[in-house]
C-alpha cells in the first residue's frame, strides 16, 4: 500500500502517461501502412474495445466491489453502489457527448453546433472524448495505493491505444492529410490521457470514502464509449462477425494480462 496521497497521484499520472505512448506506437505505423481496409479497421477498433471492456470489469468494477465490501457495505451493497457509479459515469459522458461538438470517422457529426466547427477539429475533439476517460481509468486504477491492480489496466490501455493510434492516423491520411500530420494528431491526442490520469488519481486521493463510486464511474465511462461509439461503428459495414471475435480476442488478452500481472 502507498501511504501518501501524493505518491498515488504521481504514480497514477505517470502510469497514464506511459499508457498514452501506445498511441504514438500505433501512429508511427502510418509510414508502413498505406491504407487499412474497412474490415481491418473494424477489427482493430473492436480488439481495442475488448481490451477496454475487460479492463473495466477486472481492473475497475471488481476492485470497486472489493473496496465497498472493505468499507462494510456487504457484497450486495457494494455491488449496488458500484453499479450506480457505473451508470452515473456513463450518464456524465453521455451528457458531454450531447453538448460537445465532435465528429466520428464513420458516424459523422454529433453534438451541439457541430456544423460550425472545422472537420479536423471535430475529429480531435472526438478523440479527446475517448482518451480522457481512458486516462482517468488508469489513474483511478491505482486507487487506494493498490499498484498491482493498476498495472494490468495501464498495460491494457497501452495495448488498446496502438490500434486506435494507427486507425486515427490512417483515417486522416486517407482523407487527404499528410502522413506527418496524421501521426502528429494521433500522437498528440494521446497525451490527453495523462490529464485524465491526473484528474482520476487526484480524485481518488481526496475522496477515498467514495472510491467504489469513482471506480464504477470510470468503468461506466469506458463502457459507454464501447457500446455507444465503437460497436455501432464497427458493425455498420457488414463485418459484425469479424468485429465480434476481435472484441472477444481483446477481452481475452486483457483477462490474461490481468491474471498474469496482478
Amino acid at each position: 500500500m502507498i501511504e501518501h496521497s501524493d505518491n498515488v497521484i504521481f504514480i497514477g499520472s505517470l502510469a497514464s502517461l506511459l499508457a498514452s505512448l501506445g498511441t504514438i506506437v500505433g501512429a508511427v505505423l502510418i509510414w508502413t501502412v498505406k491504407a487499412l481496409s474497412v474490415r481491418a479497421q473494424d477489427m482493430l477498433l473492436s480488439s481495442a474495445a475488448g481490451v477496454m471492456l475487460a479492463a473495466s470489469v477486472f481492473s475497475l468494477l471488481l476492485p470497486g466491489i472489493a473496496h465497498g465490501e472493505a468499507q462494510g457495505l456487504g457484497a450486495g451493497g457494494a455491488a449496488t453502489v458500484v453499479s450506480l457509479g457505473m451508470l452515473l459515469g456513463a450518464a456524465v459522458l453521455a451528457l458531454i457527448h450531447a453538448f460537445t461538438p465532435h465528429q466520428h470517422f464513420f458516424k459523422g457529426r454529433e453534438g451541439k453546433d457541430s456544423k460550425r466547427i472545422g472537420g479536423i477539429w471535430l475529429f480531435v475533439i472526438a478523440i479527446a472524448l475517448h482518451n480522457f476517460p481512458e486516462g482517468m481509468a488508469v489513474g483511478v486504477g491505482f486507487a487506494g495505493g493498490e499498484v498491482s491492480s493498476g498495472i494490468p489496466l495501464a498495460v491494457g490501455i497501452f495495448l488498446q491505444n496502438i490500434p486506435e493510434g494507427l486507425a486515427v492516423a490512417v483515417a486522416l491520411y486517407s482523407i487527404g492529410y499528410s502522413r506527418l500530420f496524421g501521426f502528429a494528431v494521433a500522437a498528440g491526442t494521446g497525451f490527453i490521457e495523462p490529464v485524465g490520469g491526473l484528474f482520476g488519481a487526484t480524485l481518488v486521493s481526496i475522496a477515498t470514502p467514495i472510491l467504489p463510486w469513482i471506480l464504477g464511474g470510470a468503468a461506466g465511462a469506458m463502457i459507454f464509449i464501447i457500446s455507444n461509439e465503437i460497436i455501432p461503428e464497427t458493425h455498420k459495414d457488414g463485418h459484425e462477425h469479424a468485429a465480434t471475435f476481435s472484441l472477444m480476442a481483446g477481452f481475452g488478452l486483457m483477462m490474461i494480462l490481468d491474471t498474469a500481472l496482478a
